[in-house]
């Protein structure tokens, strides 16, 4: 019964143990379904299953039927507009990441936009060429295929050479994206989207940020128009540093000069874009007003034979014909396509929840997989590269007014002219302007170092995350340092649980609150009684841990004064057999000088018999051994008596653990320490009883509900034991404790305050 009193409220029921309250309150017989039960509902077929599996496959037919055309079409056409030539020059500036010629980024922009626009689910992100991915299937390019100044096949190459080294490279580029698709689309088809879970924020941040410090070399060589043979073994980014650093003075002053131009402009501009996005209707496209002002420059002036810059050079137009991946790419990059697949997925479902939760909708992860794996599949088959979305673009598409993926569409089509008809217009582009324009696109990137202090005050663990992150990333490459990363993200996990902040409990406000007896000075703490709090799953590598934290706590180890009262049991019962013993109501008198305390070695027979339960039948007496002992006889006394082990942050419980957990149970048992365990789950209840963990001396009757009912319990049966030791009090008494948060807590009937000591 609960008696509300203004802000307070009176509670009066049983002190209930797990047992008590279980033949009280008769559990539901609930149907657990197996895995034959979930097999049977999957393979069941109906019409609505079928309409729900196809609506869930093709999102564009839940949400097309209701598109509304005179209020989302001028918006997204205007969006798509914008995005399209964002998505050219930002396919043509990733392409040089991937070390493969510019003008197949416009594949990589095109072809996802297709897939996307049937099987996606988010209606405004902006599918495509991502930076960090550009750079990881490159680093597998250079593996694969190294530069003609590194491989002896083609160091005197002529043109022939020079062509079949770059369709090796685009053949390693497509294979890669292929396989990458491949996985992604099995993932989703698993539907094992979940996978992503692994990858936390700060992992993400620390990673995407290293791999912004890897675009930024990479592109020293372009900007600086230098050759820098390509290295993609740990430690690589140094390499590439030195290499650019020995050929400082060849720099091409033309090619510099042209890129910090560029980069300044497209820094300032995008800055101004930021601050006053809410006044300009649309950003203004610094990319394109520049592309289109170097192109002209560079073509007007003839910059490439008057200053030997690097230029886009041939646009093909049209497309290639499909090609057919090389199975043994698959077999030698297997791992590389996973970390690709996986670094995919995680960016584009990140941004695709930021405009779900922003706009209201819902997204599928499973399903995102399987349309970011047909995207590559497609892209892959006509010699695009991997993609997934580019933040600054999907920035552009949905700050345009991009409704739905009809801007994507529209993108398409922007990017499909350029393919078609006036690609050629952009041969005379320097590479350097392509590669200042993707350095501008890590603004974002490189600003995640300030997530460093913002972690730091918020989780040390988190913090430590992103800076190991980014260190592996750097030093040891996208591809390992990614595996390093998660193995150190997991790593950290097992840290948390393996040391968790154990915690010593006692009661605050005289009432059913218990907190850490260290963090309030109006604390109660009953007398020989001890609360101990875990934090944390106990397992197998946190049981040793535990049980040093526990004996820490009460202060002395069970077994230890166990094995001591078991010593001293045996050299009473020798004094008692030898008639050297007498007892007396006052205690021990030895009528000789005793036996002598040997510190001989014990050998494992008798250290297994110290270790047993103490057993005194056989004596004419019982023995206090809180009590002076016979001479020479020294035990150490204890005065907890009950000790409580709050679990209620203990979310399981392995097998390998509950062999030390039952003996830390055993041992407090023996000495005489009532154990009591709280705030469990009738899951870990009954995984304890299938495991056969209890037995004469651990039983399920020391499982209460709370706290504060083992509490109550052990002031009852504290008050019981007295009693019988006094002979003038045999009156039965009813307990029945309430909560009084004036005056403690007190027995109903007999008024014994909390304060009463036992």
């Amino acid at each position: 019964m609960i008696e509300p009193i203004g802000n307070q409220y009176v509670v009066a029921r049983p002190v209930y143990s797990l047992n008590t309250f279980g033949e009280e309150h008769k559990k539901k017989h609930r149907h657990h379904k197996t895995f034959l039960d979930h097999l049977k509902l999957c393979c069941r077929c109906s019409p609505q299953k079928v309409k729900r599996i196809a609506l869930s496959l093709f999102p564009i037919a839940s949400w097309l039927p209701a598109y509304r055309i005179k209020e989302w079409l001028l918006s997204d056409i205007v969006s798509g507009i914008s995005t399209g030539l964002v998505a050219v020059l930002q396919g043509l500036a990733f392409a040089l990441l991937v070390n493969i010629p510019p003008r197949y980024g416009l594949y990589a922009a095109f072809f996802p936009v297709i897939t996307y626009f049937f099987l996606g689910t988010s209606r405004h992100i902006s599918v495509g060429p991502f930076p960090v991915l550009s750079m990881m299937v490159g680093a597998v390019v250079t593996r694969m295929v190294p530069d003609a100044s590194t491989n002896m096949e083609f160091t005197n190459s002529s043109m022939s050479n020079e062509s079949l080294l770059e369709e090796k490279k685009i053949m390693v580029a497509a294979s890669v994206t292929v396989l990458s698709g491949i996985i992604q689309l099995a993932l989703g088809v698993l539907q094992i989207g979940f996978v992503v879970i692994y990858l936390s924020e700060s992992l993400i941040s620390g990673f995407t940020t290293a791999a912004a410090i890897h675009v930024l070399v990479s592109q020293l060589k372009f900007m600086l128009q230098l050759t820098v043979p390509a290295h993609t073994d740990p430690f690589s980014i140094f390499k590439v540093l030195e290499s650019v650093f020995t050929q400082i003075q060849k720099t091409n002053i033309a090619d510099l000069v042209t890129s910090v131009i560029i980069l300044l402009v497209v820094f300032l501009v995008k800055e101004i874009n930021q601050r006053y996005k809410s006044k300009l209707p649309v950003p203004i496209p610094i990319e394109l007003i520049m592309t289109v002002i170097a192109t002209g420059v560079s073509y007007g002036f003839d910059f490439e034979h008057r200053f030997n810059v690097s230029v886009v050079g041939e646009m093909k137009s049209g497309f290639h014909p499909p090609i057919t991946p090389d199975v043994q790419v698959f077999q030698d990059t297997i791992g590389d396509c996973f970390g690709i697949a996986i670094v995919a997925f995680a960016v584009a479902f990140s941004v695709a929840s930021v405009y779900s939760l922003k706009y209201d909708y819902p997204i599928d992860g499973n399903q995102e997989l399987i349309a970011l794996g047909m995207n590559n599949i497609f892209a892959g088959s006509f010699q695009g590269f991997a993609g997934s979305t580019a933040l600054s673009r999907s920035g552009v598409q949905e700050s345009t007014g991009g409704k739905t993926q009809v801007a994507g569409i529209v993108s398409g089509v922007i990017v499909l002219i350029v393919i078609v008809a006036i690609g050629f217009l952009l041969q005379p582009l320097q590479k350097s302007v392509l590669a200042a324009l993707a350095l501008g696109n890590l603004k974002g990137m490189l600003m995640q170092f300030a997530e460093i202090g913002r972690l730091w005050r918020k989780d040390k663990y988190d913090c430590l995350i992103w800076i190991m992150t980014f260190i592996f990333a750097i030093v040891l490459g996208l591809g390992l340092g990614l595996a390093a990363s998660v193995a150190f993200q997991l790593l950290t996990i097992v840290f948390r649980t393996q040391f968790p902040k154990c915690s010593t409990l006692a009661n605050i406000g005289r009432s059913n609150i218990y907190k850490n007896k260290k963090d309030y000075s109006d604390m109660y703490e009953p007398e020989g009684v001890k609360i101990f709090r875990c934090p944390s799953p106990i397992y197998f590598a946190n049981i040793g841990f535990f049980k040093q934290k526990l004996t820490d706590a009460v202060g002395f180890s069970p077994l230890r004064i166990l094995r001591k009262r078991n010593k001293a049991l045996k050299k009473i019962r020798k004094l008692q057999k030898r008639g050297l013993l007498q007892v007396t109501p006052k205690g021990f008198i030895c009528t000789a000088e005793g036996l002598k305390d040997s510190d001989e070695e014990l050998d494992n027979n008798q250290i297994e018999e110290l270790d047993q339960p103490i057993n005194t039948t056989d004596l004419p007496f019982e023995i206090d051994w809180n009590a002076d002992l016979p001479l020479n006889i020294v035990v150490p006394k204890i005065s907890l008596h009950s000790l409580i082990l709050d679990f209620s942050a203990v979310s399981f419980l392995d097998v390998s653990s509950m062999r030390g957990l039952k003996t830390i149970l055993q041992e407090f048992i023996r000495i005489k320490v009532d154990v009591y365990i709280v705030g469990t789950d009738d899951d870990f209840i009954e995984k304890l009883t299938r495991c056969e963990f209890f037995d004469d001396e651990v039983t399920d009757s020391i499982f209460f509900l709370t706290i504060h009912d083992a509490v109550l319990h052990i002031l009852m049966k504290k008050d019981y034991n007295t009693s019988k030791f006094n002979s003038s009090q045999k009156k039965e008494t009813k307990f029945d404790f309430t909560i009084n948060t004036n005056g403690g807590l007190r027995n109903r009937e007999c008024q014994v305050p909390m304060e009463t000591k036992f």
